[in-house]
């Protein structure tokens, strides 16, 4: 038997899956709302092992029922790297020896259903952005407090929602790619899966239920008025299409962070650009704390030093 491409297998399985959804809209909205749900919080494939650099020890916590897995590196203030949505702390392994070079402890962990990480409460291939908040607060418990977190795209919800609701102290903040808010995200997912407003309204209950949290609140500056303000900076791509530049810049403008633009370095590879790693380091090294607040860079300077 000959199978169509995998392209064709995607298009058939979306045209039966929209059918499916405008059908349910007028017939059973609640039940289409928890399958949106369900398909939504499905975690994405692991991603594959990633180099680490030399030096560093593994170590596991319990959290929520499961086992966080990471690796520690150096001596000194400690450095928490946060990773986002289907990422692994691993991605980051270009800052780990400058840190350590600058004096600091850098730990890195993959969230639950991510990496070599078990799954949460959610359960397996699941998970969501308050149970990636709830393991930074699980490590931060075995390491300490902060120097600096340095989060990426779902991270920076994450290390908000800590702050916000667990133990969590640091010094500063520093935000890659930075996932602001989930409600643009909802309104692509509802049009990608053709349901209408009956399903949505139910969708959005079970998200809440699913979370803990209203999806309203799933945003980086609601988040951040809840915290107290804290030296901040915000490094987005122009050309990430995860996650927009108008919203990273809109978000650093409201936290009063400093603000780096990249050009053509897109949502992930940004992580490893000499000179967004350079500037990241310089600002968590900082000694001018209250100068960092509020400090926005020069743009066209920044843009032409990445």
């Amino acid at each position: 038997m000959l199978w169509p491409d995998k392209s064709t297998i995607v298009r058939f399985r979306n045209e039966a899956t929209r059918w499916l959804f405008r059908y349910a809209e007028h017939v059973a909205p609640g039940p289409a709302g928890r399958l949106a749900r369900e398909l939504w919080f499905a975690a994405p494939p692991r991603m594959g092992d990633l180099p680490l650099p030399a030096g560093g020890d593994a170590f596991t916590v319990e959290s929520q029922g499961g086992v966080v897995r990471g690796h520690v590196w150096g001596e000194g203030p400690v450095v928490y790297l946060v990773h986002g949505w289907g990422g692994r702390g691993a991605q980051f392994g270009a800052l780990v020896e400058p840190l350590v070079a600058a004096g600091h402890r850098v730990v890195m962990f993959d969230g639950p259903s991510h990496g070599d990480s078990d799954h949460g409460p959610a359960g397996p291939r699941r998970t969501h952005g308050l149970e990636l908040a709830r393991a930074l607060d699980d490590v931060f418990a075995r390491f300490g407090p902060a120097e600096a977190v340095v989060a990426h795209s779902l991270g920076t919800i994450a290390t908000y929602l800590t702050l916000r609701f667990g133990w969590l102290g640091t010094q500063r903040l520093v935000f890659v790619a930075p996932m602001v808010e989930s409600q643009t995200l909802f309104d692509q997912f509802q049009g990608a899966l053709g349901f209408g407003a009956r399903t949505r309204r139910a969708f959005d209950r079970a998200v809440d239920e699913f979370v803990g949290i209203a999806v309203s609140e799933f945003d980086a500056r609601v988040q951040a008025g809840h915290v107290d303000p804290l030296p901040t900076l915000v490094v987005a791509d122009r050309s990430d299409r995860q996650t927009p530049y108008d919203d990273a810049a809109d978000f650093a403008a409201k936290v009063g962070a400093a603000f780096l633009t990249t050009d053509g370095l897109g949502h992930r590879r940004i992580l490893r650009d000499p000179a967004v790693v350079q500037g990241v380091v310089d600002f968590v090294g900082s000694a001018d704390l209250a100068g960092a607040v509020g400090s926005v860079p020069d743009e066209s300077d920044l843009e032409e030093s990445a």
